[in-house]
């Protein structure tokens, strides 16, 4: 055999050996994957079961279960109210899904804050174990302010999903409105004598340098002419300087 021909017969046989060697280094790693992957499963929807049929349902997926806490919920004691991971999601054998028992709704009576102030209203809750929730308000011919004319649940409710009330407050009469007049070109005084005849007053002004309005006089104003105002209103002016 000539040199050449034994350099061509081991270049074919480091060639098989390499390609041999890739066969069985892929396979590994195909093996290696299937092997990780069949570890894997779908978590399971176990929200609205029963704590002991949500454990078994999970360990037949090799998923073992976790209580993480217990809150009032409308769904009945024992039932499972949220659950991590989410359903769906891929897991791998042997992993805890985290869930949220129901303790079922709370037990208390909701006392009557109807006519009470808002502090007031805010400490009777606290007292019972109950929170405020949403706080909203409305003017109230006659009524007085900061006093609670509406409540939600209603008085006396024992079964609560919630332990928060929201509640509907009394801003109390609503303040007189005023059209807001026209102020330019007025001396300063000349606008605080107009406002005074509206029941309304300059709160803050500043001097700015304006190049063709005569000095001290108003050059713009804050609200706009025409715009409705109440007592209570900030009137802001910019004087010429």
């Amino acid at each position: 055999m000539t040199l050449r021909d034994r350099l061509q017969w081991f270049f074919r046989m480091s060639m098989i050996a390499f390609i041999l060697a890739s066969v069985a280094f892929l396979s590994a790693l195909t093996a290696v994957r299937f092997a990780i992957q069949g570890r894997e499963v779908a978590m399971p929807d176990v929200v609205g079961m029963k704590v002991v049929e949500a454990q078994q349902t999970l360990q037949g997926r090799g998923v073992g279960m976790k209580v993480e806490d217990r809150i009032y919920n409308a769904l009945p004691v024992d039932e499972v109210v949220r659950q991590s991971p989410a359903p769906g999601s891929r897991v791998k054998t042997g992993q805890y899904a985290h869930v949220m028992l129901s303790l079922g709704p709370q037990k208390a009576t909701i006392p009557s804050l109807v006519e009470r102030s808002l502090r007031a209203a805010r400490i009777e809750l606290l007292r019972g174990g109950m929170q405020l929730g949403e706080i909203s308000s409305a003017y109230l011919p006659g009524g007085q302010d900061d006093t609670v004319i509406q409540q939600e649940p209603a008085p006396g409710t024992s079964d609560l999903t919630s332990p928060h009330i929201d509640l509907l407050v009394s801003l109390g009469s609503r303040p007189a409105a005023y059209v807001m007049p026209e102020m330019t070109g007025l001396s300063l005084a000349e606008a605080e004598s107009k406002l005074a005849g509206t029941g309304l007053k300059v709160s803050k002004f500043t001097l700015s340098p304006i190049p063709g309005t005569l000095h001290g006089t108003v050059a713009s104003q804050n609200p706009a002419r025409g715009s409705r105002v109440d007592s209570s209103a900030t009137i802001e002016l910019q004087l010429a300087e």
